[in-house]
């Protein structure tokens, strides 16, 4: 017997994090501050995602301490818990459990033509089995919630066709169970460049580069030594352009845009006439101010851990409230003598 589509005043919005790398500027320009944004108009779950994170090996004390600052980091950016379910992965049983039960409908095929497998099996002598399964864990995590919507980037979206592939397949095995997801790419919003490299996107994985990116957590010194060494061009004009020897100046000034909420002609006009070294000061104390009340309230949270572990425990209560009783009809689905 199938189920009456489900009906919700909001979509339902799935997001999951690995604790693995620190949170940058690009990533609260890009994507964290429009989240902030839209909290209000979406049903939102929140995740990090410490068991993706596992699938390569991880140090056991950086990875809990990274787990509680991405948390932290979230909630600091201005994600009110209030609002949105912020959790842990591993505090919520049920997507364990879901994963072994998708693994078992899951064509292997499926997972070996996967990309970002094959792209970071070639880079191991050895494989674990969990880097080949993660997509399926992914799958769990989305399926879990009925989210109708999951925002990624595009080398995400390979895993995100898979989860509608798995829930495909699994409604036509066993009845309609799950929605089929969609993958929410943006097509406009900041696209952050690296300080070092301005032909590529600031990325979390180079983010430990120093000079690279500047993270959400450094201080103001830190702040104003990345961005004063900023790879720019051997030209003089402050100008916004997409021309391949102004991207890193362009990449500066969006920040300075973002940052400020000041129209292009407004900027290029204050920057008329100055050089490059003003421009560097100024976007660093910008940014410097910007990322203040989230670098204030990331400490606090980080020093007194009693309100992130309040935060993190009703947001794992919430998160199975909806989990549990989803995993319990996908048991009685396949079979499964549920008690």
């Amino acid at each position: 017997m199938s189920n009456p589509p489900l009906r919700r005043l909001k979509p339902r919005v799935f997001s999951g994090v690995q604790p693995t790398n620190a949170l940058h500027i690009g990533n609260y320009l890009g994507a964290i501050r429009r989240w902030v944004l839209e909290q209000d108009l979406k049903e939102n779950f929140y995740c990090v995602v410490d068991m993706h994170a596992i699938t390569v090996p991880q140090d056991p004390t950086t990875l809990h301490r990274k787990t509680r600052e991405l948390a932290a980091l979230y909630i600091a950016c201005g994600l009110d818990p209030q609002k949105c379910v912020i959790f842990v992965q591993s505090h919520v049983r049920a997507h364990a459990e879901c994963c072994w039960i998708l693994n078992c409908i899951t064509p292997l095929g499926w997972l070996e033509r996967m990309t970002q497998y094959k792209s970071k099996a070639a880079a191991q002598e050895s494989v674990l089995t969990g880097l080949l399964d993660y997509p399926v864990l992914m799958a769990s995590d989305i399926l879990l919630y009925d989210a109708d919507e999951v925002p990624v980037g595009e080398d995400q979206k390979q895993h995100v066709e898979l989860t509608r592939d798995i829930a495909q397949r699994f409604n036509m095995l066993f009845g309609d169970t799950f929605v089929v997801p969609a993958p929410i790419i943006p097509q406009s919003g900041a696209r952050i460049r690296g300080f070092d490299d301005p032909s590529k996107k600031m990325s979390k994985s180079d983010a430990a580069n120093r000079g690279h990116a500047v993270l959400l957590t450094d201080s103001p010194d830190e702040i104003r030594r990345t961005i004063k060494r900023a790879v720019t061009d051997t030209g003089r004009e402050i100008v916004f352009s997409e021309a391949p020897e102004k991207l890193g100046v362009n990449n500066l000034l969006e920040i300075y845009e973002l940052l400020t909420q000041q129209s292009r002609p407004e900027i290029e006009a204050h920057f008329t006439g100055k050089g490059y070294g003003a421009l560097k000061g100024e976007v660093a104390e910008v940014v410097v101010e910007g990322l203040r009340p989230i670098r204030e309230r990331f400490n606090a949270l980080m020093t007194e851990p009693g309100e992130l572990d309040r935060i993190l425990d009703d947001g794992a209560a919430r998160a199975a409230a909806v989990a549990e009783p989803k995993v319990q009809e996908i048991k009685r689905r396949v079979g499964f003598v549920v008690r």
